[in-house]
């Protein structure tokens, strides 16, 4: 289960931005708290599992919606623009570029990949790209836990001076990870991509698509859906308010062993899962073209490159 919660330090002196864009103020949260506390109602109510087994066959009645949803995902896969090709391209090639010694070790907690988004966006930015490390934080609610959530996002600048921002995901997978899933189940969430690159509209077609996934899934052991794995609490990462920051703070770097080998596992792990989207973008390209979106300065005058 995915269950980790990661608090930033000394991140909320910054300007709060709204997860749509607009202005917000510095919220207070109790996000671990919440979700230890949903974790362990959500077992105590007896929705673990009669089996210490994570995984479990597919069953006939099952098995023909996610197949249906399956097919979904490797559609959502291939609806992308031309600027969305070209920055999933980039992405992957940049995030298979990085090595330690390019990483910054910006926390002194638990390593949550930090170091590789900082590291990744420190490589967009020098390619041109308006990109930062965006930390959402939000409430908890009647439908969901208060949370916090760290992705990367760049600003796309359309010819009539307006933007738009599109995600980016360096861990997409590791969102929908959910117990005893049956083999069908995996082979969906196998198929999504390693990091996400789209709009906020398309991820939520996925969150959409993986959600009604877990459900078919999980009722095969008579499982419900647990919270944290709800459409609500999925969207909530990345629609609430969040900051935006390009580098990291000096005060919060860290090089001790622990957290270097930390960070250099999230690393070894990531381009071992990017191998295969080497043939992903192969499929891709035909389907857009092979062009690379240029970075005319003289459109954007308010940006600038690191």
């Amino acid at each position: 289960m995915d269950c980790g919660v990661w608090v930033a330090s000394g991140v909320w002196t910054n300007q709060m931005v709204d997860g749509r864009g607009g202005g917000g103020g510095v919220v207070s949260y109790e996000s671990e708290h919440d979700l230890a506390m949903m974790v362990s109602e959500f077992m105590e109510n007896g929705n673990g599992g009669g089996t210490d087994s994570r995984y479990s066959s597919d069953s006939d009645s099952g098995l023909p919606e996610l197949v249906q949803l399956a097919d979904k995902i490797s559609f959502l896969r291939l609806v992308m623009d031309q600027f969305e090709t070209d920055l999933f391209s980039v992405v992957n090639s940049l995030a298979r570029s990085i090595n330690e010694r390019d990483l910054y070790f910006t926390h002194l907690g638990l390593c949550n990949a930090s170091c590789i988004r900082y590291s990744l966006v420190n490589l967009l930015r020098l390619s041109g790209y308006d990109a930062g490390v965006c930390t959402s934080r939000w409430h908890r609610n009647s439908r969901v836990p208060g949370g916090d959530h760290e992705y990367i996002d760049v600003i796309r600048y359309n010819d009539v001076g307006g933007t738009e921002r599109v995600i980016v995901d360096i861990d997409f997978r590791s969102h929908f990870e959910i117990a005893r899933a049956v083999d069908s189940y995996d082979r969906i969430l196998n198929s999504l991509p390693v990091i996400y690159v789209g709009s906020f509209t398309k991820l939520k077609q996925f969150l959409q698509v993986m959600v009604e996934a877990a459900k078919v899934s999980l009722k095969q052991n008579s499982m419900p859906l647990p919270p944290w794995r709800s459409y609500a609490y999925l969207q909530a990462k990345w629609q609430s308010p969040y900051v935006r920051k390009f580098d990291h703070d000096e005060q919060n770097r860290s090089t001790t062993p622990a957290e270097h080998n930390k960070c250099a596992g999230h690393l070894k792990r990531l381009h071992s899962s990017l191998q295969p989207e080497i043939e992903v973008e192969r499929m891709v390209k035909p389907l857009h073209g092979d062009r690379r979106t240029t970075f005319d300065r003289r459109r954007y005058p308010n940006f600038q490159a690191l």
